[in-house]
């Protein structure tokens, strides 16, 4: 669940600040992921955890709302559900902290249980606000089964060589790349160089995202700058997960790595234009006539 505050400015540390308007949404970086998908007409299913608590009705109220499939959604009875503490100043800046909850208890078995689901799938999206071993394992699989694996490596963390080699895009803002490679500046000068070393540990594109300046795709055969939309941001909080939702969807679609590059980063600017999470998120309808 989210829990926003909007604020005139982002507090420093040591600094208590008066917000203004405080309000709690269904979120989740995977839910919010598989949300956006959804809403883009991707058929879509959610496997993960949620616990104990007030908050469960309207995570399946807000799933069935898209049609977004949750028979693999696990409700925990031991652990409270997952939460985000966010603050939104007034230029639409964020500041989050994620206290995980059952979203911890992500098994491998978890992902067993849904196993015969992947079959016929051909996209399977990942982010790391579940278990490592759980993420490397339903990598595995969705590569033994042809599924194409997109990994949002957020809260960003060491990915093992086990992971890496068995993700074909990886989608990370700048701040997530320069962490996962070592890489002192990464904008869109220097993200295909900072990039690299993903490429040569196995993964097939790495997408850096910049925001208004759009998004870098980085393969083994170079680099690829597609545009990005300026809109009047009012909130950014679930623009990378729509942006990775959107892409989800367009690859589902056939559309190329850069085709659905640009279908996502409309979908991404989109969202900024309204409050909140995945209620921000666009339709189809706003994203295909933004593209016009």
């Amino acid at each position: 669940m989210d829990m926003t505050v909007r604020c005139k400015h982002l507090p420093i540390p040591g600094q208590t600040i008066l917000g203004d308007a405080f309000v709690t949404n269904p979120g989740g970086k995977g839910a919010n992921q598989a949300v956006a998908a959804a809403k883009c007409g991707a058929r879509t299913e959610l496997v993960a955890r949620v616990g104990n608590g007030m908050f469960v009705p309207r995570f399946i109220e807000s799933y069935e709302k898209v049609g977004l499939g949750h028979t693999h959604v696990i409700r925990d009875t031991t652990t409270p559900s997952g939460t985000a503490l966010i603050f939104v100043d007034d230029e639409g800046e964020n500041m989050i902290v994620v206290a995980p909850g059952a979203n911890q208890k992500l098994t491998i078995a978890d992902v067993e249980a849904a196993k015969e689901m992947f079959l016929g799938s051909k996209v399977m999206i990942l982010q790391l606000e579940v278990p490592l071993e759980t993420v490397v394992h339903a990598a595995e699989i969705a590569k033994e089964v042809g599924m194409t694996v997109i990994l949002n490596p957020a809260p960003v963390r060491t990915l093992p060589p086990a992971l890496l080699e068995n993700v074909d895009i990886i989608i990370a803002n700048e701040v997530e790349v320069a962490i996962l490679t070592g890489a002192k500046e990464v904008d869109t000068s220097t993200a295909a160089a900072a990039c690299k070393p993903l490429i040569d540990a196995g993964v097939g594109h790495v997408i850096t995202t910049l925001g208004k300046d759009g998004a870098i795709i980085t393969g083994g055969d170079g680099a690829t700058k597609v545009r990005g939309f300026r809109v009047n941001a009012i909130d950014t909080t679930s623009a990378g997960d729509t942006f990775v939702g959107a892409l989800a969807c367009a690859l589902t679609e056939g559309k190329s790595l850069e085709e659905a590059t640009s279908f996502a980063n409309a979908a991404a600017a989109l969202t900024c234009t309204k409050r909140g999470a995945q209620q921000a998120m666009p339709t189809r309808a706003e994203i295909d006539e933004m593209l016009l």
